[in-house]
């Protein structure tokens, strides 16, 4: 069984090491990174996803935040081996809509390094530690400005909620309970849509794998020997 990580909107993966720490050797991971640069849309990226899908023998999908419409799509598509979705403080649907309106200030966002730490305080809040935020900041600092530009729009448009319709896999929700930038809504969204969507409430802020690796990693674990009926390996 292979864990295939799809990370948020740094898309470099590096993030999820708290995460694979906690996980330690029960599956084989497959964490797919985003390209740095380039203004590329959830198509554009979906399309480079799924060619970084294993191959052969079966696996379970993870999406973090930004990648969550993209785990959906791709689950939507019933490809070959999946087994399950996992979604991380993630939606299907812009989550908050009514800054949908300011989608052309996006340009003028700035990137750097004093946004980079402002950011950190909404995703980690009373969770922050200095590792966690050297961690952001150095993988935020390696994706260019018109990269993370571009995610930003493509969060404001984004809805998969009729491929979240057409998912025939079972789908695990972990949702934190301190998350500014994602709201509890987004979950019950998508709890409306697919009932059977098991969501589970976890005490941490946005960046949940990366403040809260234990028990999340208990959690992907329950779900993948739940879906699979595996054995973890060695």
């Amino acid at each position: 069984m292979t864990l295939v990580l799809l990370s948020g909107m740094d898309g470099t993966g590096e993030l999820f090491k708290p995460f694979l720490d906690a996980m330690g050797q029960r599956y084989r991971v497959k964490v797919v990174d985003y390209p740095k640069s380039g203004a590329l849309g959830y198509t554009e990226l979906e399309t480079a996803m799924r060619a970084s899908l294993p191959p052969e023998g079966p696996f379970v999908l993870l999406g973090e935040s930004f990648s969550g419409p993209v785990a959906i799509s791709i689950a939507a598509s019933h490809p070959p081996g999946l087994k399950g979705l996992i979604l991380t403080c993630t939606f299907a649907r812009n989550p908050r809509p009514r800054l949908g309106a300011l989608h052309f200030l996006i340009g003028a966002l700035p990137t750097g390094a004093i946004a980079a730490r402002c950011a950190s305080v909404a995703l980690l809040g009373g969770y922050s530690t200095s590792r966690l935020r050297r961690a952001f900041l150095e993988a935020l600092g390696k994706v260019t400005p018109d990269a993370l530009r571009a995610r930003l729009r493509a969060v404001v448009s984004v809805d998969v909620t009729r491929e979240l319709a057409a998912i025939d896999v079972p789908v695990l929700y972990l949702r934190a309970t301190h998350d500014h930038v994602v709201p509890a809504g987004a979950a019950e969204l998508i709890r409306g849509i697919k009932p059977e969507v098991h969501v589970v409430d976890v005490d941490a802020p946005h960046f949940l794998l990366q403040a809260a690796p234990e028990k999340a990693a208990g959690l992907v674990a329950e779900f993948i020997d739940g879906v699979a009926g595996c054995e973890p390996s060695n």
